[in-house]
C-alpha cells in the first residue's frame, strides 16, 4: 500500500482561489493504515514540535486568531494554568483519546469547559454536526467574553477546520478569505482535501435560503385607493408609496397592510379625525 504525497505547487490554484500547498490522497481501504500510522507517529512528531517550539521563536504553540479565539497544538497539563490566565473559558479537543494529554477533570478544576470531538489525524475532518457543536461552543463563550482554545495535535488541520467554519458563520468571511486570514496569524496551518471540503460544505449549509425582505409587507398605491382626500390634508407629512413587489396571497397581504396602515395613524388621542384632519402619520 502506498500513500501518495505531492510536493508543494507554487502556482496551482483551485477555482475557489485557495492555493493548494500540499495534497494527500488516500483510499477508504487505507483508513486503518493511516490510523495506525497516526498512533505510531504521535509521540515522535509531538517531540519534534516541542523541539521547534524551543529553538524557533516564530514556532508558537498557539496563536490568537480572534479576540476570544486561540488556535494551537495539544496542551500539556502544565499549560492549563497559563490558558486560564489568558482568559480561556473553554477548550475544544479534536484529538483521539491516545493523543489527549489533559483530562476533562483537570480543565474543570480550573473552571474551563471542555468539548471533546475525537477526529482522526492527517486526512480526516470532523462531521458537519460536530463542527456545528464546536462553532456554537466558541460563539457562546465569545458572547460571555471568554476565550476558547481550539486544538488538535499541531494546530494545523483538524482544529483549523473548526476555526475556519466559525469565521465563516460569525465573522461573515468567505472560506478562502478565512483561510488566508488564519494563515496570516498562524502560517503553518495546512488542510487536507477532506478538511477543506468540510469547510466548503459547512459554508454552503450556512448560506441564507431566502431574502430577508421576502416577507416584508409593503403599502402600495393600490392599497391607498379611497384614502387620497384624507392624506392630502396631512400637514407636514409625506407618505412614500413603494411599487408592489409580491402578489402572493393577496387577501391576507391586503388585510395585513391595512391593519398596519390604521395602526400607524394617531389622531390627537382619539380614534377618528379631528376637524376633518389627521394630526400625525407614522410609518409602521
Amino acid at each position: 500500500m502506498k500513500i501518495e504525497e505531492l510536493d508543494e505547487v507554487e502556482n496551482d490554484r483551485r477555482n475557489d482561489g485557495v492555493k493548494q500547498l500540499q495534497i494527500v490522497r488516500v483510499d477508504d481501504a487505507k483508513r486503518v493504515l493511516v490510523g495506525a500510522g497516526a498512533r505510531i507517529l504521535f509521540y515522535p512528531t509531538l517531540l519534534y514540535n516541542v523541539f521547534r517550539n524551543k529553538i524557533q521563536s516564530e514556532f508558537r504553540w498557539w496563536d490568537e486568531v480572534d479576540q476570544f479565539l486561540l488556535l494551537g497544538a495539544v496542551p500539556f497539563p502544565k499549560d492549563v494554568r497559563r490558558l486560564k490566565q489568558l482568559g480561556v473559558g473553554g477548550v475544544i479537543t479534536l484529538n483521539e483519546p491516545f493523543e489527549t494529554l489533559v483530562s476533562t477533570s483537570l480543565y474543570r478544576a480550573h473552571g474551563i469547559d471542555h468539548l471533546v470531538i475525537p477526529t482522526r489525524d492527517y486526512l480526516f475532518a470532523p462531521s458537519i454536526s460536530d463542527i456545528s457543536k464546536a462553532v456554537a461552543f466558541i460563539h457562546k463563550n465569545a458572547c460571555c467574553c471568554r476565550t476558547t482554545y481550539v486544538h488538535c495535535k499541531a494546530g494545523r488541520g483538524r482544529s483549523t477546520t473548526v476555526v475556519l467554519c466559525y469565521l465563516v458563520e460569525h465573522k461573515q468571511m468567505t472560506p478562502a478569505g478565512a483561510l488566508e486570514y488564519v494563515q496570516s496569524r498562524r502560517p503553518r496551518v495546512l488542510l487536507a482535501p477532506s478538511q477543506w471540503k468540510a469547510v466548503m460544505e459547512y459554508s454552503r449549509h450556512r448560506q441564507p435560503t431566502h431574502s430577508p425582505t421576502a416577507d416584508a409587507v409593503m403599502i402600495t398605491k393600490e392599497d391607498l385607493e379611497g384614502y387620497h382626500n384624507t392624506f392630502d390634508n396631512i400637514t407636514g407629512k409625506e407618505l412614500v408609496v413603494m411599487p408592489r413587489m409580491v402578489r402572493a396571497r393577496p387577501m391576507i397581504a391586503r388585510l395585513s397592510k391595512l391593519s398596519c396602515l390604521f395602526a400607524s395613524l394617531k389622531v390627537s388621542g382619539v380614534s377618528g379625525p379631528v376637524n376633518g384632519t389627521l394630526s400625525e402619520t407614522r410609518a409602521c
